[in-house]
């Protein structure tokens, strides 16, 4: 019996120790799984944007092709909340285009973000905002703990809808309250975004074949249609550089209500958060795009045209304090799509382009460049004054009419034209172009700074970046001098007695119509005036008036002085006091009224002015002796020589001294 016992108690010893050995080992396998957790870094879309991820510091996975200029950044370095995360990790550096980790971190938000071109991303400027964040290399800090999940501040993210694990983020939940579903709402004019954008397999060789179709050749116009898949290959590059061939679009679940322009409610309330840009301050120019909307050039290169003036409106971040742009698209007759001021930043301007639609017709650019020059640069639509006037030019081939006249007409009146000329006439076609080396005679300056010749329309997105550079270049924008804005003008007046006090009031009417044909300013044309009988008298300098009402007045206020006339000493005191002090970058026009001979001699002073660059307008009366004003004025003195018999006349050559001195400005080389 004792050793049935012993032999019990051996076998629950042994049961035992087996138990216990076996529940160490379970605990210690237990205990590996707790200490080793894996973490798993949460991936985001191109278009999350910083401020719907509430957690304040993360670690996340970007996707390829984040440089694409839908997704908005605002800010450099530091980046407004409102910026997409993954586009400015491509702007600051931290990534490039193919993407990769990258980690963020909340800050505080700032007064003045600063928009700059890097690493092919354009950011924005913005006034402030209420977040900030920073990103750098996505290598987790030691002692960190990093979320695997993403905490978002709306259900309805990005992220979901590409089936990532997130965790939205809930109100603490109320006593006697229930959830309220997400209603959707209509939005008056919203468009399906994307919709003209579908993916189609690559057609045969023989089908695209079809792009390269000869061109019919009666009056040098052009008619050719394009293959889709190019269309969509340009497209597709612009949009979704990641696209390959034979993609297509996939329904996803819960995607027709939001495509067809609903929107949830909660999304609504977030829309007047948007931050809207003030432009960038260091390109402010009133910018005219002339697009052909002729026959042509088909429907489906018009809209590579349209993405094509989207990039750049995004490029140029338009706004008040920046770039302002509108829209002319021409056919057989121009017609304005929005003038400057219709749209005041590139959000709205870009939906604005989306909806234009082609007229059809000729390719009548002359035309259009004549309405641009007569109409488009008002003040009633939008034109600043003191903002660089510029048009581009946009031209499929060839002009159907001649465009030498209007684009001088439009130099003379201070537009920068910029040609853009695509798929230009083969050596076959140049017997079918009205005007040979039309560009040229378009265009501001034949130096090659303003004309782009473009190979395909399919190459055209390469122009952007070129272009926007070339036109926020306000140092280079000759055409924006013009005889109106570009002189400092000093009138030396005869106060002699033989004038007479009625005369003299002649005189300076005379003097003010003058005046008023110019735009004076303190950086535009000033004015300032002589008054010499044997003396001589400032009555006033260039920089003492700035505005037009201010020179009128004072051209009023100028007393009659009576005495001798000594001509020739006052020409030496008008060089003196008066073009000493004019700008060097400013033409010197002196406009010299007398009615009579000079008491002491002209040839002198006169050599003297024209050898310091003064051009010298000689304006003769009654008793003026005509050899006289020839030698006062500068060669041809045909030109610069004027006589009339009585004062009362004196206002009939104030358009004939107007053309001149634009005629002899606009003469000038324009290489």
């Amino acid at each position: 019996m004792g050793i049935v016992v012993l032999t019990m108690k051996a076998s629950v010893m042994e049961m035992f120790l087996v138990l216990l050995v076996t529940g160490i080992h379970s605990n210690k396998e237990m205990t590996k799984k707790v200490k080793r957790p894996k973490f798993t870094v949460p991936q985001i879309n191109c278009d999350v944007k910083a401020g719907k991820i509430i957690n304040p510091e993360f670690v996340v996975k970007c996707p390829a092709g984040c440089q694409d200029p839908k997704y908005h950044v605002y800010g450099t370095d530091v980046y407004s909340s409102y910026s997409s995360v993954c586009a400015a990790a491509v702007h600051s550096g931290v990534l490039d285009n193919s993407g990769g980790k990258i980690l963020v971190r909340k800050v505080a938000g700032q007064s003045g973000y600063r928009g700059s071109y890097s690493n092919g991303v354009q950011s924005l400027s913005l006034p402030r905002w209420r977040e900030s964040f920073i990103v750098s290399e996505g290598k987790p800090q030691k002692g960190v703990t990093y979320p695997s999940a993403l905490t978002y501040s709306s259900p309805k993210s990005p992220a979901a809808k590409a089936g990532e694990t997130t965790k939205a983020y809930q109100k603490p939940s109320v006593p006697a309250t229930t959830a309220q579903p997400v209603t959707l709402m209509q939005v008056p004019g919203t468009t399906p975004e994307g919709a003209a954008h579908v993916t189609l397999p690559r057609p045969s060789q023989s089908a695209a074949s079809i792009t390269s179709s000869p061109r019919p050749q009666p009056v040098g116009h052009r008619s050719r249609e394009l293959d889709l898949w190019a269309t969509i290959a340009y497209t597709s590059s612009q949009n979704s550089p990641h696209a390959s061939p034979g993609e297509t679009d996939l329904w996803k679940p819960g995607s027709v209500l939001l495509d067809a322009g609903f929107v949830p409610k909660e999304e609504l309330s977030t829309q007047s958060l948007e931050p809207v840009s003030q432009g960038d301050p260091n390109c402010k120019v009133d910018l005219s795009f002339l697009i052909d909307g002729s026959t042509s050039v088909g429907k489906r290169r018009f809209r590579i045209q349209k993405q094509f003036l989207a990039d750049i409106a995004q490029a140029l971040d338009i706004g008040p304090a920046g770039p302002l742009m509108g829209v002319v698209q021409y056919g057989d007759n121009p017609a304005t799509q929005f003038n400057l001021k219709t749209h005041m930043n590139s959000r709205d301007l870009k939906t604005a382009i989306e909806k234009i639609t082609q007229r059809g017709g000729l390719s009548n650019v002359g035309r259009a460049i004549s309405s641009v020059t007569k109409n488009f640069f008002s003040k009633a639509n939008g034109n600043r004054g003191g903002a660089p006037n510029v048009a581009v030019v946009m031209v499929d081939g060839w002009p159907t009419d001649k465009v030498e006249e209007a684009s001088r007409l439009a130099r003379e009146s201070g537009i920068n034209i910029f040609f853009i000329t695509i798929e230009g006439a083969t050596e076959t076609e140049k017997q079918y172009v009205i005007e040979p080396n039309f560009a040229n005679k378009a265009v501001c300056r034949t130096n090659g700074f303003y004309s782009l010749s473009v190979q395909s329309w399919f190459s055209l997105h390469k122009s952007v970046q070129p272009l926007v550079k070339r036109i926020c270049d306000t140092e280079r924008l000759a055409c924006s001098k013009t005889c109106f804005n570009s002189a400092d003008i000093g009138f030396v007046i005869d106060g002699s007695s033989s004038v007479g006090t009625g005369n003299f009031r002649t005189v300076l009417q005379f003097v003010a119509n003058l005046s008023k044909e110019f735009e004076i300013s303190d950086t535009d044309t000033r004015v300032g005036a002589v008054q010499y009988t044997y003396e001589q008298r400032l009555e006033f300098g260039f920089e003492e008036y700035s505005t037009k009402p201010d020179i009128l007045n004072a051209i009023k206020r100028v007393g009659y002085w009576s005495g001798g006339t000594s001509t020739g000493a006052a020409i030496n005191y008008a060089l003196e006091q008066l073009f000493k002090k004019s700008k060097p970058n400013k033409r010197k026009l002196m406009i010299l009224i007398t009615d009579g001979r000079s008491y002491d001699d002209v040839r002198i002073p006169a050599m003297a002015a024209h050898h310091k660059g003064v051009i010298t307008y000689a304006i003769g009366v009654a008793w003026a002796a005509q050899d006289e004003l020839e030698v006062i004025a500068t060669h041809p003195a045909k030109d610069h020589a004027f006589f009339v018999d009585e004062f009362d006349n004196l206002y009939r050559s104030v358009p004939k001294v107007i053309q001149n001195i634009c005629t002899e400005f606009n003469s000038q080389p324009r290489n």
